[in-house]
């Protein structure tokens, strides 16, 4: 048996980075303020169809769509945006109120699979609702900046930014880009030919060359950007020019879901070949309104996980000085089967001092030379030897598996003490 085409297997070693990586990206939304809500895996297809968009390739071509026993068409999430909002709305807490809050975990869009882009793919979302301002965007903008940096990510990713305008203004741009596109329909691509008259600025994004050469005398959406919108993106451009982050703009870059309003942007990489952003957003603030809440100003921005993991092991092997190939910080060697109680016993009073330590406990008997194996083999530092004598005397003895040294016996205190991580 082999795993569904698109849904990907992780194994220990990749999970062990995935979860320092994700914790420390985690540490920064908590110092951020923002709290943390589940979502659903299923939802309504209605929700993803009014919310993202009908025209859009998410729902025209790559949900997982099911019917209930009742009948009723359900959908696993494609992306999280639509489901917080949701949430936030049944609950009843937007309302002339603000959130920010963030979730986390896997989405499904039925997409080829290549390397960064899987069937199933996980994301961490960052959402600010109620605020209108470019201050929250600054802000969002500013959270990924601060989650580059303590990765040591930040030198491989651009931040990318442009502004759509309010809906009023993309729809007379829109008049404008198909009017000009029409006459050259013949030269589109295929899926541009298709967008031209179900979502037109999708072909500004277009990979293929010909069809971006079509597009270098298009009209600008600068140019139907109403005073409202250019005021809001000029205020944006002044807050990051304010926080020393820089940026590129880039006039075609418009995203592929219909809620977007204004402010749109994403941190893109040439390390990772074709799938280079590893994260993107901007403002949302008619989204509520189409799925039944109250209109509601909104902002946010989701993770590729998968991919900012990928761009993490291109540039590094280590975090925060820990190789990640090493499961086991401490491995105890017991020497006498019949002593296995008193050494869990033991060893579990060392993991309540020191919760932090990665302590494993043999198991499956053998004599000492393999368990020595075993304990170099899991990348432990430390071996602990329990036998008679100090089952005894209530100690440990300890050595030094990647230094050289003699090995030395303890009692608990002063193995907690010797454990210890030192401070620099």
């Amino acid at each position: 048996m082999q795993s569904v085409r698109g849904m990907r297997d992780v194994l220990p070693e990749e999970a062990r980075r995935w979860r320092r990586v994700e914790d420390e990206m985690l540490a920064k939304l908590y110092g951020f303020a923002y709290e943390e809500i589940h979502i659903p895996l299923l939802e309504s297809t209605d929700l993803f169809a009014r919310g993202v968009g009908e025209a859009t390739d998410i729902v025209e071509r790559e949900m997982y769509n099911l019917n209930d026993r009742d009948g009723e068409s359900i959908t696993l999430r494609p992306e999280g945006t639509a489901g917080c909002a949701r949430v936030l709305s049944d609950a009843g807490l937007l309302y002339n109120q603000t959130q920010r809050v963030f979730y986390r975990g896997p989405m499904f869009r039925y997409e080829r699979p290549q390397r960064g882009r899987y069937r199933q793919f996980y994301q961490i979302g960052a959402e600010a609702f109620g605020l209108p301002g470019p201050d929250i965007d600054a802000e969002l903008i500013q959270l990924g900046t601060v989650m580059w940096r303590s990765l040591g990510i930040d030198d491989a990713v651009t931040l990318e930014l442009n502004t759509l305008g309010s809906q009023a203004a993309r729809g007379a741009y829109r008049e404008a880009l198909v009017a000009h596109l029409t006459p050259q329909k013949d030269e589109l691509d295929d899926d541009s030919q298709g967008r031209l008259s179900t979502n037109p600025m999708r072909i500004l994004d277009s990979k293929s060359a010909a069809t971006q050469r079509l597009l270098n005398d298009a009209p600008l959406l600068i140019d139907y950007l109403d005073q409202a919108s250019v005021e809001h993106y000029e205020g944006l451009k002044s807050l990051l020019e304010d926080l020393q982050i820089a940026y590129v703009e880039n006039p075609r870059l418009v995203r592929g879901l219909d809620y977007y309003t204004d402010t749109v942007f994403e941190w893109t990489t040439q390390a990772l070949g074709a799938q280079g952003t590893i994260c993107a957003g901007g403002r949302y603030d008619g989204l509520v309104e189409v799925i039944g809440g109250k209109p509601t100003p909104a902002a946010g921005f989701a993770i590729g996980v998968e991919r900012v993991l990928l761009l993490h092991e291109e540039l590094h092997q280590e975090v925060h000085g820990e190789t990640l190939n090493a499961a086991v910080d401490v491995y105890c060697c017991v020497l006498e089967p019949r002593l296995h109680g008193w050494v869990l016993d033991f060893v579990q009073q060392l993991r309540q001092e020191l919760p932090e330590l990665r302590v494993r406990v043999h198991a499956g008997g053998g004599k000492l030379k393999n368990q020595l194996k075993r304990a170099d083999q899991s990348g432990a530092d430390w071996a602990l030897f329990f036998g008679e004598e100090e089952v005894q005397h209530n100690r440990v003895a300890v050595k030094h598996l990647r230094e050289p040294g003699d090995q030395v016996a303890m009692e608990l205190e002063a193995l907690v003490q010797h454990l210890t991580p030192k401070e620099n």
